[in-house]
């Protein structure tokens, strides 16, 4: 569990909201916010809105009524902020044939502001029209250290999450526990503030799922990542994370792990037919 809890500004502000799916009201009224730095996970049972909820915190699904603020800003427009965000779904739904690299889908993930083959372009032009005849050679030495310095960061992704022996792999070979680890390195690929993760353990056996909430506290300690999760394993989220949210539609109850999964709020979250799962973790 983290221990650098303050009582800084939220980096993420949700309030009242409220999701419609057609007829369906999938989560209500639901309100909290993150502190810099904590690691929060959502739980409650299958149908409850764990996933719709954070969907709807990352605008990719549209929200009926509330206010959703990451970094001051409405999430709709959070504009190039939005490079800040990082983000591994429940499933990773792709072509297992199209042939793409493990270290091609974490390069996908270097995108910001001031680096990329169009801001790199548009530095060469605007050298190229101020120094005629020396543009075109500062362009290029400019392409060829941003991607010297991309394929660095690549690999350094690679390595802090385990997987780059797998650099060269085609991404439809992998695992599912290979892959969540390749999407983590896609999220450190550049500096990010925060992370989200939808049940990002699903398909992963119980020892691959110790070691990834292992790897996760560390790169967090790291990082300085805000961590937002969705979660099943009552037991993982007790021992790693700072806050809970129970949702069953509604807030049932948000606080520390000790008060939120005493046993009157899991039943109150679960109904009587809940029973806690543990894993004999090593």
């Amino acid at each position: 569990m983290t221990s650098h809890i303050s009582n800084s500004h939220p980096i993420v502000k949700v309030e009242n909201l409220t999701i419609y799916q057609h007829s369906y009201c999938a989560v209500r009224d639901v309100s909290f916010a993150l502190l810099p730095g904590t690691n929060t996970a959502i739980v409650g049972p299958n149908g409850a809105g764990k996933s719709t909820l954070v969907q709807a915190v990352l605008n990719l699904i549209p929200y009926s009524v509330g206010k959703v603020e990451i970094f001051d800003r409405p999430i709709e427009r959070l504009g190039h902020l939005r490079n800040q965000l990082g983000y591994v779904p429940q499933n990773f739904v792709f072509d297992r044939s199209f042939p793409l690299s493990v270290s091609e889908l974490v390069g996908l993930g270097w995108i910001r502001e001031g680096r990329g083959a169009l801001a790199l372009a548009k530095r060469g032009e605007a050298q190229r029209d101020e120094v005629r005849g020396e543009g075109r050679g500062s362009f290029w030495r400019s392409w060829n250290h941003g991607q010297q310095e991309k394929k660095a960061a690549i690999a350094q992704a690679l390595r802090r999450v385990g997987v780059y022996h797998l650099r060269n792999q085609a991404i439809g070979t992998l695992s599912g526990g290979e892959m969540k680890r390749v999407l983590l390195a896609y999220c450190l690929v550049l500096p990010r503030k925060l992370l989200v993760l939808d049940e990002a353990f699903a398909g992963v056996d119980a020892q691959g799922t110790a070691d990834f909430y292992n790897l996760l506290h560390e790169l967090q300690q790291e990082e300085g990542w805000t961590v937002l999760q969705v979660s099943h394993d009552i037991d993982m989220v007790s021992r790693h994370c700072d806050r809970v949210i129970c949702l069953n539609q509604t807030l049932v109850c948000t606080g520390t792990p000790e008060v939120a999964l005493s046993a009157q709020n899991l039943l109150a979250t679960y109904g009587p037919s809940f029973s806690r799962y543990q894993h004999n973790h090593s």
